[in-house]
């Protein structure tokens, strides 16, 4: 949204954010730093029993999110060079 209004800088921001967490998961072998504090509190380990979401996203959740993420950043940077044309 930031990229369509023109305000390109926050879109770098909050790429960059994303970017920091990725680089967070990976140095985690592609694992919530989180998760093992909620080791902690339950027995459970399903995919889903640390995140608030149903049980086939959490599977995935890495592949469609860094998809879509994938996608915006194509899209800004197509915005991007199309302004400065």
């Amino acid at each position: 949204m930031t990229a369509a209004k023109g305000e390109f800088g926050w879109a770098a921001a909050l790429s960059g954010a994303v970017l920091i967490e990725c680089a967070i998961l990976s140095l985690n072998h592609s694992r919530c730093p989180l998760t093992n504090v909620a080791r902690r509190y339950t027995d459970e380990r399903k995919e889903n029993f640390d995140i608030y979401l149903p049980l086939w996203l959490a599977r995935y959740n890495k592949a469609i999110f860094g998809t879509v993420f994938l996608l915006f950043e194509l899209y800004v940077l197509g915005l991007w060079i199309a302004s400065h044309r």
